[in-house]
């Protein structure tokens, strides 16, 4: 699978990020919550995670400028 970031990406990398893949999803990078203790259910393997609002806001604009 290859990334490509929606936004502009922080020196280290391990800053939240949102990215598109050439499988035409998108994967977001994030602090983990837990799900159990916020009462939400999840399947196996999957997990929650947290990013700014104003992250989210600008990968939806260039996701719709079709930066990405």
């Amino acid at each position: 699978m290859r990334l490509t970031p929606l936004t502009a990406s922080c020196p280290t990398n391990t800053c939240p990020q949102v990215y598109t893949t050439d499988r035409g999803t998108v994967v977001v990078q994030g602090a983990l919550l837990d799900a159990a203790a916020l009462g939400v259910a999840t399947d196996e393997g999957e997990v929650l995670v947290e990013i700014p609002g104003e992250l989210f806001r600008a990968a939806a604009v260039a996701r719709g400028a079709g930066q990405a």
